[in-house]
């Protein structure tokens, strides 16, 4: 039997521990490590998964002999300085999406990786779901002829403070980046780079985006999407072909099957359930390229997680939706030399 591949968790939040107890459905693996900012956190969630050292700080993780790859469940203003800091301490890392805060911190943190001959991958579970990827076959396949249109929501419903980190902007608040991903995501893993995008938004009073519209436009198709924390909940998805249409219930991001309406036919249920909590199936894709010495993924590609950045990167830009620290916008055309930015003990200047 293979050596286990030696997981450490950044963050011990519901999400940290779902992935840890999809983990723990592996028999090649283990989790040796744990950090949070909070010792008695990081403690108390090594005891509940029995998890051999619990830290308080990235760089104490990082350093870590006992840990061969790191999962970065923080929010995701805060992925860029520790994914550099892991990359740089020799650690293989997953990073959860929104991957960045935008398209020049991505790259940024591609180039470490590539620099170090390190493994990095976005944690974006729906593209190594396995109903996605079943679905995506049909696709391609032409089940339902040309795709002409997606249509995807991920909306959600709830009292959230100014301080909660959906409406914070020094947490990177705002539907887009936390929610907008999933939609944009599915419209690209089925249509690719779109000619161009056009968005529209209400704003919070933080100036953050509550209810965003997306529309892509293709050659020969277009993408319809929106994501917002504001009214009634809903995250199905529709792809509508020249000669069928495939319905993804709630939640379209980590569904167990879809339906096939083909023209003059009944609808057909396709089943591929998921295992665990749907985590499993990014910490195999992330197992399966170690094991074969790949630094990249061919389910999430790094050249897909730019792209999708990059769109978001349009829709902040359109809807005006800055966070601190970032280069404004008017500046973004500039050559990235004339980007100034810093990475010391742990603290970035956000590109």
């Amino acid at each position: 039997m293979a050596e286990p591949i030696r997981w450490g968790i950044l963050a011990t939040g519901n999400v940290a521990a779902a992935y840890v107890e999809d983990l723990a459905l592996l028999d090649d693996c283990e989790v040796t490590a744990v950090a949070s900012r909070s010792l008695a956190r990081a403690q108390a969630f090594a005891q509940r998964y029995d998890i051999k050292h619990a830290f308080d700080s990235v760089e104490d993780l990082a350093a870590d002999e006992e840990v061969d790859v790191v999962y970065i469940a923080t929010p995701h203003s805060h992925h860029f300085a520790p994914t550099v800091t892991c990359l740089e301490a020799g650690k293989h890392v997953l990073c959860e999406k929104a991957f960045a805060l935008n398209t020049q911190q991505a790259q940024a943190m591609f180039d470490v990786a590539r620099q170090q001959k390190r493994f990095l991958m976005e944690a974006m579970w729906m593209r190594c779901n396995p109903a996605i990827r079943e679905m995506r076959r049909a696709v391609n396949d032409g089940v339902i002829g040309e795709v002409q249109a997606v249509h995807a929501t991920f909306s959600i419903n709830g009292t959230f403070s100014p301080e909660h980190r959906l409406r914070n902007p020094r947490l990177a608040g705002g539907a887009l980046l936390d929610m907008g991903v999933y939609p944009i995501t599915l419209a690209h893993l089925l249509l690719g780079k779109p000619e161009y995008v056009q968005a529209t938004a209400l704003l919070s009073p933080e100036r953050v985006d509550k209810y965003t519209a997306v529309t892509m436009r293709y050659r020969r198709a277009l993408a319809q999407l929106s994501c917002s924390f504001t009214g009634g909940p809903d995250s199905s998805a529709t792809i509508v072909g020249s000669a069928g249409r495939i319905e993804i219930k709630s939640p379209f991001f980590r569904p167990n099957g879809y339906t096939l309406v083909r023209d003059g036919m009944p609808p057909r249920q396709i089943e591929s359930p998921y295992v665990g909590h749907g985590y499993v199936h990014q910490a195999m894709e992330v197992h399966r390229m170690l094991r074969n010495n790949q630094l990249s993924s061919t389910l999430v590609p790094p050249s897909a997680t730019l792209e999708v950045m990059k769109i978001m990167d349009d829709v902040r830009m359109q809807i005006g939706v800055e966070y601190p620290g970032e280069i404004p916008w008017r500046y973004r055309l500039l050559p990235l030399a004339h980007a100034v930015w810093k990475y010391e003990a742990g603290q970035s200047e956000a590109l």
